[in-house]
């Protein structure tokens, strides 16, 4: 069935569906039962699976990531809400010592089948310490997979992917994201690992992930109405990632743009531009350009955002940049829209 629904709502049918379909299968987490149902992507559940499968828990990232890890290595399948990235930092001994480790030091015998879900990006003066993304940082550990989301449809379809492996998976989810509405198809399955290909192009190429794909996609639009016909290609699934649909990509297009959502430094960004350059170097037509934040703590003021945050602009001038063209005339545009719409959780 292919229904038009936002993301929220994406995430909500994903997780009723497996919960339907696997009784082991259970959600917690800090105010996970609350009024706001985490943007609204558990309303319902609670009323459907009752408590014991849809739990408010303490605020206790490790303690509660210690239950969730005992609780997938004695065979059920917890979906961890945790409501901001940064402060799964306080839980990185349980993600990275233990649940990553278990399968491998066990050769096999044992496995987390675990979802951390969790918030990242920007909203209204989040500051410093409620605005990281962390995906590069997760993705560094071998046992972790890392899931981005940038649309209704692979919130739906990830999410279930996520559930259903036997890993412990990351998987974040962009504020901005919350508003955004699509069609949906309940049927569509999308294994963990693949990036997909948004738009094609032969003049360059630019890869993103999670709300940058949105981004990307808005400066690929500006691009093609002066001529330039970018490939977007939305890297979606951090780790694991089938490398080959972006080495065809820039194979073709001999420019590469990397747009993320993270400083660049040590980041997922780094990673991306020495893979093309060293499985593309010979159809390089220029050196890679990558975009991110800007190399200081998050400010809080929406000014200073706005200059912290890369968007579809900065993506079009790195653009201009690489192919050695004049300045696009980009008065008439909008850019940003979406942090008007952003109310928060409350």
């Amino acid at each position: 069935m292919i229904r038009t629904l936002s993301f929220p709502e994406a995430l909500n049918l994903a997780m009723v569906h497996e919960m339907e379909s696997n009784d082991d299968v259970f959600v917690l987490g800090v105010d996970v039962p609350d009024h706001k149902r985490h943007f609204g992507s558990g309303i319902g559940m609670l009323e459907q699976f009752g408590s014991r499968r849809f739990l408010g828990s303490p605020l206790s990232e490790a303690g509660v990531t210690g239950i969730a890890i005992g609780a997938a290595l004695c065979g059920l399948r917890p979906v961890h809400v945790h409501a901001r990235a940064d402060f799964v930092l306080m839980a990185m001994n349980q993600l990275v010592n233990m649940a990553s480790t278990k399968s491998y030091i066990s050769n096999g015998r044992l496995s987390v089948p675990m979802v951390v879900r969790t918030m990242i990006g920007r909203s209204w003066g989040q500051g410093p310490q409620h605005s990281k993304s962390m995906h590069s940082v997760f993705a560094h550990f071998p046992g972790l997979k890392v899931v981005m989301p940038s649309d209704p449809q692979d919130g739906y379809s990830l999410l279930r992917s996520a559930i259903q492996d036997n890993n412990p998976v990351i998987f974040l989810e962009h504020r901005w994201l919350y508003d955004v509405v699509g069609e949906v198809d309940d049927d569509l399955q999308v294994p963990l690992g693949d990036c997909k290909i948004l738009k094609t192009g032969i003049d360059v190429t630019i890869l993103s992930c999670s709300w940058m794909s949105v981004e990307a996609m808005q400066a690929a639009a500006i691009l093609s109405r002066y001529g330039v016909e970018a490939e977007v290609i939305d890297v979606r699934t951090i780790a694991p990632l089938d490398f080959q649909p972006i080495i065809n990509s820039v194979d073709k297009t001999g420019r590469v743009v990397i747009a993320d959502n993270d400083w660049m430094f040590c980041g997922t960004s780094a990673e991306l531009s020495a893979q093309v350059t060293e499985k593309c170097f010979a159809n390089l037509k220029a050196a890679p350009i990558r975009i991110g934040f800007a190399p200081v703590p998050c400010p809080t003021t929406r000014p200073l955002e706005n200059l912290f945050y890369p968007s579809a602009k900065d993506i079009v001038r790195a653009v201009e940049n690489l192919m050695d063209i004049d300045s696009l005339d980009l008065s008439g545009e909008v850019f940003n829209e979406y942090e008007t719409r952003f109310k928060g959780p409350f």
